[in-house]
């Protein structure tokens, strides 16, 4: 190759989005040790970011926020934005805890990004009664449950979909629907080939 003058030329994947932001705040230990079960719900919730590229020029990229109860893998609550800034997280935290009984105050596992380690994040869990727990740093099996979730939900919804000529806010408006079909409708052989809602419902866990 040197000989005629060749250059090997490298594929150079795009940076993928981090929202690791350094240690900005002292981080709580690993609760849950990659044991993602729970016996009721609301004992164990799940939380992470995810983001979509849009394939239209111009169009901002989407994220989401969802809340992942262990006990059945309902989604608890989700917030989705433009933007993957504190508020998406803290407004999808803020709503799990709205559903909430007098007494119920879950663990809350997720990554280490910097999200769960601003004051903002700190103080709903303290005036909750929510115990924070954190995965090791760049170790996603630590929170495989909620990856899981998010490689179901761009196999099923995202992937092998033509999303040209869709803009960001039609696309967060499916994407709400289809979460909603998640909980209320989509099957899972884990739950007896019931959804979480209908699961719930045969369990009396819900009305």
């Amino acid at each position: 190759m040197a000989e005629e003058g060749c250059v090997v030329v490298y594929l150079r994947r795009p940076k993928r989005w981090s929202s690791y932001a350094g240690e900005v705040s002292e981080a709580p230990p690993n609760l849950v040790e990659r044991s993602f079960r729970a016996e009721a719900p609301n004992r164990l919730w799940l939380t992470d970011i995810t983001e979509f590229a849009l394939p239209d020029a111009g169009e901002p990229k989407v994220y989401l926020s969802p809340v992942v109860d262990c006990f059945d893998g309902m989604l608890a609550s989700w917030s989705i934005g433009t933007s993957p800034n504190a508020e998406l997280a803290n407004s999808s935290l803020e709503r799990a805890c709205e559903g909430l009984a007098d007494g119920e105050a879950p663990v809350v596992h997720s990554d280490r990004g910097g999200h769960y380690r601003w004051p903002g994040w700190i103080s709903i869990c303290e005036e909750r009664g929510l115990t924070r727990s954190m995965s090791r740093k760049g170790c996603s099996p630590d929170n495989a449950a909620c990856e899981g979730f998010f490689g179901r939900l761009k196999n099923e919804f995202f992937h092998g979909r033509d999303w040209r000529g869709v803009g960001a806010e039609e696309f967060m408006r499916r994407l709400d629907a289809w979460l909603r079909y998640y909980n209320e409708v989509r099957i899972k052989e884990s739950l007896g080939w019931m959804s979480p809602k209908r699961y719930r419902e045969s369990l009396g866990l819900a009305a």
